[in-house]
């Protein structure tokens, strides 16, 4: 048996010593290329951050998209951030995609401020609505983001959620006594 595994090692032997520097040298390409990617988005991120636009394709790395979202946040060009969280949350990427939809809150509630200075209240209660749901869906993915919880609280004392009503027919509303009544403690008491 000694004699089989000797032979066999033997004529193995100078393959492996063949394969192996090349198997090695795959490896150090696939690192080489690993590393020249995350060069490059660094690069881009260092960019976006510095205030240079640069044009991200959807399949970049998380952080790059996150950064372009920003970026495009923060010039208030929120429509084409849609694509961007859409491809984080196609990537699984669900920490990128609550910051990106953080920054997107942060930006639409800038412009609802920005409207309530210049005195546009109607324009501004749809930023304010929007940016809510940003903030919903930033804490849906990532609970503990206290960030988001504390803008959500800010955002929230500045419109108010009223219930959605039933409406059948323009501005009549069909109310039951057991509904009307539901914000004030006890009933109302006293004569006619």
């Amino acid at each position: 048996m000694r004699d089989a595994v000797r032979r066999l090692w033997g004529r193995l032997r100078p393959r492996l010593l063949l394969a192996l520097p090349v198997l090695l040298g795959l490896a150090a390409a696939g690192f080489g290329v690993s590393a020249w990617r995350a060069d490059a988005a660094n690069r881009g991120i260092a960019a976006l951050e510095g205030g240079t636009d640069l044009d991200v394709g959807i399949g970049a790395p998380a952080p790059l998209l996150l950064a372009r979202i920003g970026y495009l946040a923060g010039h208030g060009r929120l429509e084409e951030t849609e694509p961007l969280v859409a491809a984080l949350d196609r990537a699984g990427a669900a920490d990128a995609a609550s910051r990106a939809r953080y920054r997107i809150a942060n930006a639409r509630m800038r412009d609802a401020f920005g409207l309530l200075t210049r005195g546009a209240l109607d324009k501004a209660g749809p930023q304010v609505t929007l940016a809510r749901q940003d903030y919903r869906r930033a804490l849906r993915d990532r609970p503990d983001f206290w960030d988001a919880k504390f803008n959500l609280d800010v955002a929230s004392r500045l419109i108010r959620d009223f219930p959605e009503f039933d409406r059948a027919s323009g501005d009549e509303m069909r109310a039951e006594p057991k509904q009307i009544w539901t914000d004030i403690p006890g009933q109302p008491r006293g004569g006619p």
